[in-house]
Formats: structure tokens, C-alpha cells, sequence
């Protein structure tokens, strides 16, 4: 029982001075750094300038038409006639375009029964006279920077009132810029207006 207990507590004595040797060759490794370090950005030289202010496009040419057929010279007066429509002068619209030229394309929209126009472009006559059919008919202009104004003009009603006819403006491209009808009385005109940029 005695040489149990002499081994014993030699196994453990020569254990402890084991573990010992060990905690002194023993260096713990540090714990990661699990923080993270805000990143701050480098700081922007203000710039030693003003930038330039933006430039404002111009509000495009607009054009009233009330102000538009109040010259008597040129535009026939409205007819008072109480159910009659097409006495008066039609506005058919003002639009913006790029385009060098334009192309007007017209022809009698309903029945064909000899409807005649004239064509005006800044009041000043391009087509004298022009028999409206069941086709097409054109005529190219090329267009000023500004303000470009198209008349047409109804010489007669045919046989059956008003005058009525299917109008379309192409660009130089192509591109339908307007298309509208309009139905007038005799003297009276139809009016749209090309704004070139």
C-alpha cells in the first residue's frame, strides 16, 4: 500500500513540475481585434470658383390667335350668323420644329365638290390657287428662324358648305409635325404656325 501511494505521489509531483515547464514556454495568443475602424473619407478642396450659374432655356414663341385675326387687312371678321360654324377663321396650332424645310400636304377631306384654296406662307401668296381632290397636292417651304405663319385660304365651298380639307405638315425628315382638318366658309382662312428653333 505504500509503494501505491509512494507512486502516486510520485506521478503527481513529477506531473505538476511538467505542467509548469509548460506555462512558462507557453505564450497565449493575443484575441483579433474584431472591431471595425471607421473610415473617413479625405476631405474635398472646396472648389476656388463659383461654378457657373445654369442657363435657362427660353420659353418657346407663342402665338394667340385672337391676337392673331384681329387684322382686319388679313383675316376676314367672324360671321355672327347664329348656327352657321365655319364663318370664322380656324387656328390650327403653333409648334416648335428643327427643321430647315417643311412640307404641306392638303386634299378635300369629305366629298370632293371643287373646293379651291390659297396658300400663303408669312402672308405672302406661294399658291394662288389650288383644286382640292381626293390626292394629296404639296408644297415644300423652307422655313425662316422664328416665327413661320401658313395660311390657306378657302376661294370657294364647292358644291356642298364649307370648305373642307385634311391638311398634314411633314419636317424635312419626315416626321408628321401637325395633321388636322379644317372647315371654313369662303374668305375665311386656316392658320398654323411653325416656330423654328
Amino acid at each position: 500500500m505504500k509503494k501505491i501511494f509512494l507512486i502516486t505521489a510520485i506521478a503527481c509531483f513529477s506531473g505538476q513540475i511538467y505542467a509548469q515547464e509548460l506555462n512558462s514556454k507557453f505564450k497565449a495568443i493575443p484575441p483579433k481585434n474584431t472591431e471595425k475602424k471607421e473610415v473617413v473619407p479625405p476631405k474635398e478642396a472646396a472648389p476656388k470658383e463659383n461654378p457657373p450659374a445654369p442657363i435657362e432655356k427660353p420659353a418657346p414663341l407663342q402665338v394667340n390667335p385672337d391676337e392673331l385675326f384681329k387684322d382686319t387687312n388679313r383675316y376676314k371678321q367672324e360671321s355672327n350668323v347664329e348656327g352657321i360654324f365655319y364663318r370664322r377663321n380656324q387656328f390650327l396650332g403653333n409648334f416648335n420644329t428643327t427643321a430647315v424645310t417643311s412640307t404641306i400636304m392638303y386634299r378635300d377631306a369629305a366629298f370632293v365638290d371643287g373646293d379651291k384654296v390659297k396658300v400663303y406662307l408669312n402672308d405672302k401668296v406661294i399658291e394662288p390657287e389650288v383644286f382640292l381632290t381626293g390626292d394629296f397636292k404639296s408644297v415644300k417651304i423652307n422655313l425662316e428662324k422664328g416665327i413661320n405663319k401658313i395660311d390657306i385660304e378657302a376661294l370657294n365651298e364647292g358644291f356642298a358648305s364649307p370648305n373642307t380639307a385634311e391638311f398634314k405638315v411633314y419636317d424635312d425628315k419626315g416626321q408628321v409635325i401637325s395633321s388636322s382638318e379644317w372647315n371654313v366658309g369662303t374668305g375665311y382662312k386656316a392658320v398654323i404656325v411653325l416656330v423654328k428653333e
